[in-house]
């Protein structure tokens, strides 16, 4: 499946936040596998920079960066999307509309997020991650 990872998906994994942990290294290991196809919007990649300041370094936010780089496909975001969503009065919150716009461009099968409420408006489905992993399930080595 080619999947469109929200920020929140990597957050908890570099966070290590509880319960969405496991959850978001299986999806993340999942594309590094290669059994599901990767991609991240180029906002995301910033966004997360910026969000784990305050967890960690400027030299290991960029070792993420360059991680998810190698193994994710990145879009990046021209200023039509951004149009596109400024003009959408269905669509409240710019970040999630970009990240619709993105998986729409692309014509991914799923966004996976952890706030499918965001994405009613979505042209392209949203999943959590427990809703990906039942139905392709991956797990990580321990």
């Amino acid at each position: 499946m080619k999947i469109l990872l929200d920020t929140n998906v990597f957050i908890d994994m570099f966070q290590k936040r509880q319960p969405f942990m496991e959850f978001a290294a299986n999806i993340i290991s999942s594309c590094v596998q290669k059994t599901n196809i990767g991609y991240v919007s180029a906002h995301s990649l910033s966004d997360l920079f910026y969000i784990l300041r305050k967890d960690f370094s400027s030299a290991e936010r960029k070792e993420c960066v360059r991680f998810i780089c190698t193994y994710f496909e990145v879009i990046s975001e021209h200023k039509t999307d951004f149009l596109a969503v400024a003009n959408n009065e269905r669509v409240l919150d710019m970040e999630d509309g970009l990240q619709m716009q993105c998986a729409a461009a692309y014509n991914l099968d799923y966004i996976v997020t952890r706030n499918v409420k965001d994405f009613v408006n979505s042209g392209v489905p949203a999943i959590t991650p427990a809703e990906l992993l039942a139905l392709s399930p991956v797990y990580i080595e321990n």
